[in-house]
């Protein structure tokens, strides 16, 4: 899992590895912004359970992943 991933949106990802929720144990995927953000500045970390980061999403129709992977690590 871990790698370089590109959001639907455009903006790429660093995965950094899987986590458990601690009281749900659930999956979550922990990854870095591989840009700047006005609001949550450089690299800023994020969580997203895993099944969502996953997921296929609709785009004016069309389906595809919400993160594709871009390159392995």
């Amino acid at each position: 899992m871990k790698g370089i991933y590109k959001h639907y949106k455009g903006k790429k990802y660093e995965v950094l590895g899987v986590a458990r929720h601690s009281e749900t144990l659930e999956e979550m995927v922990v990854y870095k912004a591989l840009y700047e953000s006005h609001d949550f500045g450089k690299n800023a970390l994020w969580v997203r359970p895993k099944k969502m980061f996953a997921e296929i999403v609709k785009v004016d129709g069309k389906a595809m992943p919400r993160f594709k992977l871009v390159e392995s690590k």
